[in-house]
């Protein structure tokens, strides 16, 4: 069977790889403590639930509009007027199967071959990939650990070349928790604006900010730079929706039409009745979401300060997202000669599943998440910090 160059050059995703092998192990009788995984461990909100067995029961089972329902359109739109005054209505809003799902027929959309993609490193496992997936090519600026991997427009700027069809930012970033300033962010699309560029903007994590910071969107910049910015957003990691599979994007209308007609030849439209539950979401979750992100500043300092403690370890604790991103380059060894090994390692030997930072481009660091119990959490850095002492 031949399989195409397309299919033939994209690799398993790191992430979903540590969750497979770390199934293994618990079916083969192994105590595994998955802090792989980026999901969160609450359940989803009560009202979300309520709201989509309701409309299961109404029958509300049928196609709607490819873009979605009208009513959760409508909601997305009046949450960012409220926030950001953004200007955009409904029209600019497509919903689809998750926030991965609508990048990837975003850069479809935008970008042809020899086309090239500015991105911060350490980037999202699925950026590049996809990116080449579309005959595009991935640009790669280094952040520096030190500062938190916080985003730097000029040096996305300063790696701009005439092929630079976008600039695509994650803040916070998943997985160093990196995030970029609102003068900053404005720099950036100010300077994308006068080359004739595209800044996407996935803010997933958008809720998960800790010590004060304030969250930058590019919503707050559309109105001043109407051609020049999209969002991506999910009803994943802030409502703790991972299997319901709904994400958005919104820009200008050019980019919203063509990203809703590659999504009729797609996916359709996204499941009808989880779209019921992510508006009861919107409408009426926010105690359980601040209750989450108050546990998860808990569980980040707690997680930061186990980590800094290990031999060989280092760790700023991270700007936001709900992820530790510690350099371990001191642990590295015979047998565990970079972040692949140090994590193979790390599941082989103490039973904890850990993601390798080579998978984000940045191989002398480890992704860690907590997005499990504090419990969980003790008991793996324990764990950790015994294979690892010297």
């Amino acid at each position: 069977m031949r399989i195409s160059s397309r299919a033939a050059g994209i690799g398993e995703s790191a992430t979903l790889r540590v969750a497979r092998r770390a199934r293994e192990l618990e079916a083969a009788g192994r105590s595994v403590l998955d802090l792989g995984a980026g999901e969160p461990d609450f359940d989803s909100p009560r009202c979300a639930v309520a709201a989509a067995i309701e409309a299961l029961e109404s029958g509300f089972t049928r196609y709607t509009a490819v873009a979605g329902t009208p009513e959760l359109r409508e909601a997305l739109a009046g949450r960012y007027r409220r926030l950001w005054a953004c200007p955009w209505d409904a029209s600019r809003y497509v919903v689809g199967v998750g926030a991965k799902a609508v990048l990837f027929e975003l850069f479809l959309a935008v970008l042809d071959p020899g086309d090239e993609v500015v991105l911060p490193s350490p980037y999202w496992v699925s950026f590049p990939e996809q990116i080449r997936f579309c005959g595009a090519r991935p640009v790669l600026v280094p952040g520096v650990a030190a500062d938190g991997f916080r985003i730097d427009a000029e040096a996305l700027l300063g790696a701009v070349t005439d092929a630079t069809r976008v600039i695509l930012v994650n803040s916070p970033c998943n997985p160093s928790g990196g995030m970029i300033e609102a003068e900053d962010l404005e720099r950036l699309v100010a300077g994308a604006a006068k080359r004739g560029l595209l800044v996407v903007s996935d803010e997933t994590y958008e809720r998960f900010v800790y010590d004060g910071r304030r969250h930058a969107s590019v919503a707050g910049l559309a109105a001043d730079y109407p051609e020049t910015v999209v969002l991506a957003g999910s009803f994943s990691k802030t409502y703790a929706m991972t299997g319901w599979r709904l994400g958005y994007l919104a820009g200008p209308a050019a980019v919203v039409r063509a990203v809703s007609d590659i999504q009729s030849h797609s996916t359709s439209n996204p499941t009808s009745f989880a779209m019921s539950g992510a508006l009861a979401a919107l409408e009426s979750a926010e105690p359980e979401v601040e209750a989450m992100i108050a546990e998860y500043a808990v569980r980040r300092e707690l997680v930061s300060r186990r980590l800094a403690a290990m031999a060989g370890v280092v760790c700023v604790p991270p700007a936001g997202a709900f992820y530790a991103f510690p350099d371990v380059s001191g642990c590295f060894g015979e047998g565990r000669a970079g972040s692949l090994e140090l994590a193979e390692y790390l599941l082989e030997e103490a039973g904890v599943a850990v993601v390798p930072g080579g998978a984000f481009g940045a191989d002398d660091h480890i992704r860690i998440s907590f997005a499990c119990s504090r419990e969980r959490l003790e008991e793996a850095l324990g764990r950790m910090a015994a294979a690892l002492s010297p």
